[in-house]
């Protein structure tokens, strides 16, 4: 049976943390007899880290990551990456919008694979996100050589594969370099069909003027950091 580490990601999310960890222990506990939730707060201000705190005392399963500044969604992932200790990883949004009965079917992961969910349709997001999101594609695709549907959905990896890439970048990108690497390496990726639930608290952060500065930048470093990646497999 194989083991899993799934990390719940979190800024103000007060109104939905709770249920989230809960839900999510709830599947966990029907894939596998080993597993550990990681909660990263990311600085939060609205009651979500006095909450996570709590967390370890109901569930024992539950590790709560605190950052003391706010790292962004690439910190947050990285903190879950290179948390984990499990066989199988993965991160969810503590949104509620990701629903965790559909890592279900997904007891048993072959080994040198990754699963990447893709969200169908983001009718809850504005017309300048979607263009975002279509521009982000494009330039995983022509630039880096993404064709994956969704780079920004969560996902499930081996933990033995993520140790050997050397991360570099620590925004949302950070996604992208992996991805990226993996499939360089030869690992077989899963796409699955994904529901997107509708937000019932908070706004999403995703699209900020200065998150997407970061991303236009770190998409021209991630080139360059690729070349490097494939120049050194290569030799």
């Amino acid at each position: 049976m194989q083991t899993w580490s799934v990390g719940v990601l979190c800024y103000n999310e007060a109104e939905t943390l709770a249920k989230v960890v809960e839900d999510l222990r709830d599947v966990l506990m029907q894939l596998t007899n080993t597993f550990e939730i990681l909660v990263v707060d990311d600085c939060s201000t609205d009651g979500s880290r006095e909450i996570a705190s709590g967390l370890p005392a109901r569930f024992p399963e539950v590790r709560t990551i605190l950052h003391e500044v706010n790292r962004g969604i690439g910190g947050g992932l990285l903190s879950i990456y290179t948390g984990a200790k499990y066989e199988n990883v993965a991160m969810i949004p503590a949104d509620g919008q990701f629903d965790t009965k559909e890592y279900l079917p997904f007891k048993d992961i072959p080994a040198d694979s990754f699963i990447s969910f893709y969200r169908k349709e983001n009718t809850s997001y504005s017309l300048f996100r979607n263009v975002l999101s279509l521009f982000n594609k494009k330039l995983n695709k022509v630039f880096i050589g993404i064709t994956l549907k969704d780079v920004n959905w969560t996902k499930v990896y081996k933990k033995k594969d993520l140790d050997q890439l050397d991360l570099q970048l620590t925004s949302s990108l950070v996604e992208s370099e992996i991805c990226a690497k993996l499939l360089f390496l030869g690992k077989k990726v899963n796409e699955v069909q994904s529901k997107y639930l509708p937000r019932t608290y908070g706004q999403s952060k995703g699209a900020s003027a200065a998150i997407v500065k970061k991303a236009l930048k770190d998409t021209w470093a991630l080139i360059s950091i690729m070349a490097k990646f494939k120049k050194n497999r290569r030799s």
